[in-house]
């Protein structure tokens, strides 16, 4: 039998026990599991941060992976617990959109609302179902029972606004910064699909008509503004050897703006 996998997003740090106490859940249920860090580092409470890191990470992973994320600022309230599956993958967490960018690609996600308590750790602390909650259903799964036996199934799981850009009735595409990284660089929610060979992207009373292969690309001001296509597959606002997003004075879900009738200068 393939050692089963659970991967572990969460705003919890590593300053204190949170993360600790997740793994002791999991691995009290599953001694045999293998579990991996995908970011402890999501920004407090910041569910749409926690989304697109999991988006841009979940395909790296093997089939029957269990992704546990947990960002929950509602836990302890009437928000629900949910186990997804879709891409040959499970997701264990809050039903508060974090898994929604991921079934929004999937298409196909079939979500189960936790209900079963018989597979909760007891006491359940109203303040860390990420221990008592979404570890023992994670490893209940990687011990091999069916996400049926949880709950029902349900179709009303929360969504983040969509991925999708929208068409303007000037045939200009608009879309938004949906992520900024460490270095600053501004994902958009433009896909290839998207954008035109010509492109002019403007963003915060700025115009961008440089596309790179590559940050160091030669010939090249190291102050200039350049798109590029990120790793996630989405198209990213940089700079070299800087922040694009302090240039630009940029932040999440600022809009872009992809003029699709201009040429490029």
């Amino acid at each position: 039998m393939t050692q089963a996998l659970i991967t572990l997003l969460t705003d919890f740090g590593t300053a204190d026990y949170f993360v600790a106490a997740v793994k002791g859940s999991i691995l009290s249920t599953c001694r045999d599991a293998r579990v991996i860090d995908v970011t402890h580092e999501v920004p407090p409470h910041d569910i749409q941060y926690a989304a697109f890191t999991l988006l841009a990470a979940y395909k790296s992973f093997p089939a029957e992976t269990i992704h546990v994320a947990v960002v929950d600022p509602g836990v302890g309230s009437s928000r629900r617990a949910i186990v997804g599956r879709c891409a040959d993958q499970y997701f264990v967490g809050p039903d508060n959109g974090i898994f929604s960018y991921i079934f929004e690609r999937e298409g196909d996600a079939r979500v189960i609302q936790i209900q079963n308590e018989e597979f909760f750790r007891r006491p359940v602390s109203d303040s860390f179902h990420g221990r008592d909650v979404f570890a023992p259903v994670a490893a209940a799964l990687a011990n091999g029972v069916e996400p049926d036996n949880f709950g029902a199934e349900i179709a009303d799981w929360v969504r983040l606004d969509s991925l999708a850009p929208k068409v303007l009735a000037d045939g200009n595409v608009q879309g938004r910064i949906i992520h900024i990284d460490r270095f600053g660089n501004c994902v958009t929610n433009l896909t290839r699909e998207d954008v035109d060979v010509g492109f002019t992207l403007a963003i915060n009373d700025r115009e961008v008509t440089s596309l790179r292969r590559f940050f160091g690309e030669a010939n090249a001001t190291s102050a200039e503004l350049f798109a590029i296509w990120g790793s996630a597959g989405f198209l990213e606002v940089s700079v070299q050897n800087g922040s694009a997003a302090s240039m630009l004075r940029a932040g999440v879900n600022d809009p872009v703006e992809l003029l699709v009738h201009r040429e490029r200068g």
